[in-house]
């Protein structure tokens, strides 16, 4: 199934935060005026938008970036019907209820990830499998190396529970303590960037331990 042109520059957008046109012209493998042209036809759309930044001398280079419309093709996954249940369980049941409907998804999530991360050794597997494990759940997640070689960065550039993740941060502690645990002993686990602070993307940073901080 063919790819649009469009669908390529959202999803570059969308892994890759703003970018010129020079950028995506190269990415697309196509003519700068002709990513121009499909900017344009986008920004009409709203689709995307941009920003100018001025530099030291010359015009203001032009960045491109993702629109709030262009979310709607990465959809919350049944955000509606996720916030109603959320209300439902804290005015049946309270703040307990809805703590321990958390824990209950925290123990099964950990189960899947122990189960799929068995035979992965070291910690450059287990990033290779979580990123696909999270990617299937919708999380459009990657990882790289950090270039100082301090560790890693498993970045997540979509959160496909975020109304829910908005309505209760507590899915957001949650799963932090998921990756510590698929991590552990290897590695240490920390938030590096939020989408609900204002980041375009999630981001944990993965520091190795003892023997395998090489």
């Amino acid at each position: 199934m063919s790819v649009s042109s469009e669908e390529r520059i959202l999803r570059f957008l969308k892994f890759r935060g703003r970018q010129t046109a020079e950028t995506v012209a190269r990415h697309l493998d196509i003519s700068v005026p002709g990513a121009r042209k499909h900017l344009d036809r986008m920004k009409a759309a709203g689709l995307v938008d941009f920003e100018d930044e001025a530099g030291a001398v010359g015009r203001p280079r032009r960045f491109f970036l993702l629109a709030a419309k262009a979310e709607a093709r990465f959809p919350d996954t049944h955000a509606e019907l996720t916030l109603d249940m959320i209300g439902s369980v804290r005015r049946l049941f309270g703040a307990d209820g809805l703590d321990r409907l958390i824990e209950d998804r925290e123990r099964r999530t950990d189960d899947r990830y122990a189960e799929a991360l068995k035979e992965a050794d070291g910690i450059e597997a287990r990033l290779d499998r979580m990123a696909a494990l999270r990617s299937e759940e919708g999380y459009l997640a990657e990882w790289e190396r950090l270039p100082d070689g301090g560790g890693y960065l498993l970045v997540e550039n979509h959160c496909p529970i975020c109304a829910a993740a908005r309505a209760c941060q507590g899915f957001c502690r949650s799963e932090l303590e998921s990756f510590r645990r698929a991590f552990a002993p290897l590695a240490s686990v920390e938030r590096a960037e939020h989408m609900l602070a204002g980041s375009r993307r999630c981001a944990y940073l993965v520091r190795p331990r003892g023997d395998d901080a090489a």
